[in-house]
């Protein structure tokens, strides 16, 4: 394990963050502007944060022996990503290390495990089931009314990948198999909205949370977030206290991003993620304190920033790879001409259906913002 570079460190704790994706590089954005003294640890150098932060080790996997390492040079870990093995979490804080999220709270990633422990607390789920095979699949089809339904790993799936809309017993069995026999299957809903809050815990207790955002999903990937999400206020009441609930059961320290379903006037946990999130890549420009900030600012324990944004509305849309578009960096000036857009790019090699970066603007309205992020995206994907 190689660090690069020995430029001068600020004084203080140390944050290790493992993982070296575009949220860590967002993270490390952050803690720049604070002077934070931040570590990343990562596995290639193809991720999106490696290349622009001085403090890198680069290692082949994120095993036992190579976070182990890592840890002896951080006073605290935090996370880009919720893929570690659980044992190795557990072994680190069983040393006396620090984990914020710990690794009771990174458990939570396991979606049978949410849907269990969330439906037992009492709070709105779908209608859903572990199961491992055909006969216990075909018994809780039997149970909604009949297919189709929503199949997903526990563990590894996002943006979509390995969730899956099934139709028939023979596509349930493919599902199975290709999993390893352990699935969550979910009852079919036709969703009103989907939405997002964001929530940030302080290690010491105290607790903040962003306004509720809407997200639309294409084929399981976040394309638009806008806030405040446009609907009735009972309805934002309600998303806002179920993510209050679901945040004091999972108890992490730093973001917690709580997925929401509205089905039939109805507010809904769909997923939990104890990590900074693709939905509060907003609060960058949209919010006095954007999400990166306020988890740094958790996890070393210092006081958290103010949540409300900045003016009367925000949106959001992700920078994907399209087929037959070319790198969309190419064209970044066109974007910058349009005036209020604010364009990330994550220093990632382009890929069809890859993130590549996000637009923010803001506006009077959902609406008007929602439209310069637009214009802005067409022109980086025009040839």
């Amino acid at each position: 394990m190689t660090e690069e570079s020995s430029t001068p460190r600020p004084s203080g704790p140390t944050v290790g963050i493992i993982g070296g994706g575009q949220l860590a590089r967002m993270m490390l954005e952050a803690a720049s502007a604070l002077a934070i003294d931040a570590r990343l640890l990562a596995t290639t150098t193809d991720e999106a944060a490696p290349g622009m932060w001085p403090h890198t080790s680069v290692v082949e996997d994120l095993d036992d022996g190579a976070i182990g390492e890592f840890a002896l040079e951080c006073d605290v870990l935090t996370f880009d990503h919720e893929l570690v093995d659980p044992e190795v979490l557990e072994a680190l804080e069983r040393h006396g290390h620090v984990l914020r999220p710990g690794a009771r709270a990174l458990s939570f990633s396991d979606k049978a495990e949410q849907r269990v422990l969330l439906a037992a607390a009492g709070l709105p789920v779908p209608r859903f089931a572990v199961v491992h095979d055909l006969d216990e699949l075909e018994g809780f089809v039997a149970s909604v009314g009949g297919w189709p339904v929503v199949m997903k790993p526990p563990r590894g799936g996002y943006d979509g990948r390995g969730v899956h809309v099934v139709t028939t017993p023979e596509a349930g069995l493919a599902v199975l198999e290709g999993t390893g026999g352990t699935v969550v299957v979910e009852e079919f809903l036709e969703l009103d909205a989907e939405l997002a809050v964001v929530v940030v815990t302080r290690a010491s207790g105290g607790q903040v949370r962003y306004p509720v955002m809407q997200t639309v999903q294409v084929d399981g990937i976040c394309h638009i977030v806008t806030c405040p999400a446009p609907l009735d206020e009972p309805l934002l009441t309600e998303a806002d206290r179920i993510a209050a609930a679901v945040a004091e059961i999972v108890n992490a320290v730093g973001v917690l991003a709580v997925e929401l379903f509205v089905h039939n006037g109805r507010v809904l946990v769909n997923e939990v993620a104890p990590r900074p999130h693709n939905s509060g890549h907003l609060t960058i420009e949209a919010c006095v304190t954007s999400q990166f900030e306020n988890h740094l600012r958790a996890v070393l324990d210092w006081p958290l920033g103010r949540t409300d944004l900045v003016g009367p509305a925000a949106a959001m849309v992700n920078i994907i790879g399209e087929a037959g578009t070319g790198n969309p960096a190419t064209n970044i000036t066109e974007a910058l001409s349009v005036r209020g857009a604010h364009v990330h790019f994550y220093g990632k090699s382009w890929r069809e259906g890859r993130k590549l970066g996000h637009v923010t603007a803001l506006g009077p309205d959902v609406a008007s913002a929602e439209a310069v992020a637009q214009q802005a995206l067409d022109a980086l994907h025009s040839r």
